[in-house]
């Protein structure tokens, strides 16, 4: 039960830190600027049910997706290990990783779409990015069954705190001001840095396993 846990906690953290829904508050409200109510509801709840799914789908369809291309697991913790790494980096510099944020071009292309903004740029790449899909697929892919159902309940429970982020954001960011998202910005990456160091050194662990 405490394996379980700390499995749960481990993940959340995970989760909370690559998704970060506090910095994403100031983008939602940016794309939704000049909407209705009912229109920022169902943009808030479309992202957030879509990127689920997305995730949910990586989480459960992993083992498949390993053996259909072929991919190891240690190559993948590598692999996603660099990237989390590089996007808590970008994060602890103050910066927004591109593996993460939407272009300018995809924020004026959303905004002619006016709803279709659900799916991208907030569904994918925001919430259900590389980092995020990478982040998801290791957690999963090493555990059993329970664990799996911990890694998709856990990204379940982010989806409804980043759509209360959305909704209530504008609360937020007056309370909080710009200077305050900056500082969660950077705690967040330092965390993000760290999960994808220790993905990397696993990863490189379980490639020099497998070679042995």
């Amino acid at each position: 039960m405490d394996d379980y846990l700390a499995h749960s906690v481990t993940v959340f953290m995970g989760f909370f830190a690559i998704m970060n829904p506090i910095a994403n508050v100031p983008i939602f409200l940016s794309l939704t600027a000049g909407d209705d109510q009912a229109s920022v509801i169902k943009i808030a709840l479309r992202s957030c049910g879509l990127a689920f799914l997305i995730v949910a789908l990586f989480c459960v369809g992993g083992a498949m997706i390993f053996s259909a291309f072929g991919i190891t697991l240690p190559a993948f913790k590598i692999t996603g290990g660099i990237l989390v790494f590089l996007i808590g980096f970008h994060m602890l510099n103050g910066n927004q990783s591109t593996v993460q944020q939407p272009t300018d071009k995809e924020h004026q292309g959303a905004r002619e779409a006016d709803l279709s903004i659900a799916v991208s740029p907030l569904a994918l790449p925001i919430m259900a990015g590389p980092g995020t899909i990478a982040t998801a697929m290791n957690f999963s892919a090493t555990g059993s069954l329970i664990e799996m159902g911990i890694t998709v309940a856990m990204f379940a429970a982010m989806c409804v705190i980043t759509c209360l982020f959305f909704l209530f954001g504008g609360r937020l960011v007056k309370f909080m001001g710009t200077g305050a998202l900056g500082v969660i910005t950077r705690m967040m990456g330092l965390i993000l840095a760290v999960i994808g160091t220790q993905m990397l050194i696993e990863g490189i662990r379980g490639a020099f396993s497998l070679s042995g």
